[in-house]
């Protein structure tokens, strides 16, 4: 049986309950939750309402300490190597923030790079006189790896890179990007929050030294989690930008001492039922396997793909070698917000991607507000067709 194959959609839409209200295509902004997510959920905030919050808390310890070993096992790191986040957007600021920057440094980012990742990128540049320089593109559209090393010097400090662009649909050469960071020692942040639940991920093997990443998208987990990995041996050397007594606990009237591991990077307070529910999604993933989630979102967007190319007006806007489970589009002379506004209107969720998302990239490629598809192993063929005549009727009524 080759891996498409390989995943019961029929049971797996049954275990995901939105199915059977809406045609969900916006998984690259937060996926249908599946059952054993949401009964996670609200089985601890039942026991909340119970028995008191930090009652439960106390209860479900074991529980909440193994979400650390499912990520772990997830991106192929130790328990100790990973930080719970609220989000992956707190994972990304807590590992850049943690960098120590001088005037004169530098810091290698993609031309893809995510708004949230390149206004920090200014914030720093403002404070301390770091430089941002952008590594050009492959004919592809993709990071050029041959570019980057170009570009390495004992300047660089940090090369900062999103994996899967919010939009284009490429897979930047995350492995490429790691062997010549380490090459050159230099500390790599990887920005994975559209890989995780998506792609295989091994960050042995990528040779990122911090990866944050989010739940609620490809993930299949709620909003409000995300996580980052610490490469064990950065752990000696970076001390969060604010700490509190969870993670540097408070050992002398005049002396803190910061955990050993990643959690150093944490805070006290925590929604422990969202934690458990992505502990839950982590789960879930490595059952159905990462090899077979990869094969059935490929086919399910070149289906997509396939589709959109036989519409007239249709503009494809994505990129790279490498495809992601993201496909970006326009229409000619409809807006963009409109069209989602009317799928929605039909039961149908897709996102559109403004061009301050991705500012570089959108300059360059003079892109206008795209519409971004992202469908999941759990939709299904028919769920594409239905889309795509429903689009097809948008097109010819406007």
């Amino acid at each position: 049986m080759n891996q498409i194959n390989r995943l019961d959609i029929a049971s797996l839409r049954a275990d995901t309950p939105g199915t059977a209200h809406r045609i969900h295509l916006n998984n690259a902004g937060a996926s249908l939750m599946p059952a054993p997510v949401i009964a996670a959920m609200k089985d601890h905030l039942d026991l909340e309402a119970m028995r008191g919050g930090y009652e439960a808390a106390d209860m479900r310890a074991e529980a909440v300490s193994a979400v650390y070993a499912s990520v772990a096992r997830l991106i192929n790191a130790g328990d100790d190597e990973i930080a719970l986040t609220e989000n992956a957007t707190v994972a990304w600021q807590m590992a850049f923030y943690a960098q120590r920057f001088q005037a004169g440094d530098r810091i290698l980012t993609a031309r893809a790079e995510y708004a949230a990742n390149y206004v920090a990128f200014l914030q720093m540049a403002r404070r301390t006189g770091v430089t941002i320089e952008v590594v050009p593109d492959d004919e592809t559209g993709a990071l050029d790896p041959d570019a980057l090393a170009a570009m390495m010097d004992e300047r660089v400090k940090l090369i900062a890179i999103t994996w899967i662009p919010t939009n284009g649909g490429l897979i930047n050469p995350a492995a490429a990007v790691g062997k010549i960071a380490r090459r050159h020692g230099v500390t790599y942040l990887l920005d994975a929050c559209q890989a995780v639940g998506q792609l295989p991920i091994d960050v042995e093997e990528i040779g990122c030294d911090l990866l944050a990443a989010t739940g609620r998208k490809f993930l299949r987990g709620p909003r409000g989690t995300g996580f980052l990995y610490v490469r064990r041996a950065m752990l000696e050397t970076l001390e969060p930008a604010m700490i509190d007594h969870f993670g540097a606990p408070w050992v002398g009237a005049d002396r803190y001492a910061l955990r050993p591991d990643a959690r150093r990077f944490e805070t006290w307070e925590k929604n422990y039922a969202a934690r458990l529910g992505l502990g839950a999604a982590v789960d879930y993933a490595l059952g159905l396997g990462l090899d077979a989630i990869r094969a059935r979102c490929l086919h399910l967007t070149d289906h997509v793909k396939a589709e959109l190319e036989r519409l007239p007006r249709v503009t494809l806007h994505d990129l790279g070698r490498d495809r992601a489970a993201i496909v970006s589009f326009a229409i000619r002379g409809l807006a963009s917000e409109a069209i989602r506004s009317e799928l929605t209107q039909r039961a149908i969720n897709v996102s559109v991607s403004k061009p301050n998302s991705t500012l570089l990239d959108a300059s360059a490629r003079n892109l206008p507000t795209v519409l971004r598809v992202s469908p999941h192993y759990y939709n299904s063929e028919d769920e594409i067709d239905l889309f795509v005549d429903a689009l097809n009727d948008i097109v010819a009524s406007g």
